[in-house]
C-alpha cells in the first residue's frame, strides 16, 4: 500500500535493494488480539520469498515498477545531471546506501552515476564496485520489466545516455573481478 494503494497477487512490485518481485500471496496472522495481513513476494531473479506487513509498506519502500515518465527522467539524468561525491569515503558510503536502500529507481541512478564519474580518477573500492554491480542490476532489470522488453536494449539505452556526458556504462564482466 502505498497511501491507500492495495496491491494484489500477481502484481509486479519493488522491494527495495533486491529489484523487482511478483506478489504470490496475501495473509493474515493472528498477533495476540490483532489480524496482521501480509504480502508474500518472490523475487524474480533470485527466488528469494519476502514477507511485508501491510503496515510495512512504506517504511521498507515497497512500491509499484516504475512508469515510463519515470524512466524518461532517469535516462534523461544519466545523460546530463551533475553529481557531487563526498570527498570522505566513510560519508559517500553512507549517503550511496541510504540512497539505495530508499526504493527509489532515481536514487540508484544517482548512485550509478555518482560510482561511474568516482571510478574515473581511482579505482573503487570492493564494497562500491559491489553497490555499482547492485545499482546498474536493479537500473536494467526494473527498466526492462517496466517497459517490457529485453535488458540487453535497456543496456543499450542507458550506456548511450551515459555516453553523453562522457561516462562508460559498465560491463557486468568488469564488475565481476
Amino acid at each position: 500500500m502505498i497511501g491507500d494503494r492495495v496491491f494484489h497477487i500477481g502484481e509486479k512490485v519493488v522491494y527495495p535493494n533486491h529489484g523487482v518481485g511478483i506478489i504470490e500471496q496475501i495473509s493474515s496472522r493472528n498477533m495476540g488480539t490483532t489480524v496482521e495481513k501480509f504480502y508474500l513476494l518472490k523475487i524474480a531473479t533470485s527466488s528469494l520469498k519476502v514477507m511485508v506487513p501491510f503496515a510495512n509498506v512504506d517504511s521498507v519502500g515497497m512500491r509499484p515498477v516504475v512508469r515510463n515518465g519515470e524512466v524518461q527522467k532517469i535516462v534523461d539524468y544519466l545523460a546530463s545531471g551533475e553529481c557531487i561525491n563526498a570527498a570522505d569515503w566513510k560519508d559517500r558510503f553512507k549517503e550511496n546506501s541510504d540512497r539505495m536502500r530508499t526504493g527509489s529507481l532515481a536514487d540508484v541512478a544517482v548512485v550509478l552515476k555518482s560510482l561511474l564519474i568516482l571510478g574515473q580518477d581511482k579505482s573503487l573500492s570492493y564494497r562500491e564496485k559491489k553497490m555499482l554491480e547492485r545499482a546498474r542490476y536493479l537500473l536494467v532489470s526494473e527498466i526492462a520489466i517496466s517497459r517490457n522488453c529485453e535488458e540487453s536494449l535497456i543496456e543499450q539505452t542507458l550506456t548511450k545516455a551515459l555516453m553523453k556526458c562522457n561516462l562508460r556504462f559498465p560491463e557486468i564482466t568488469e564488475l565481476a573481478s
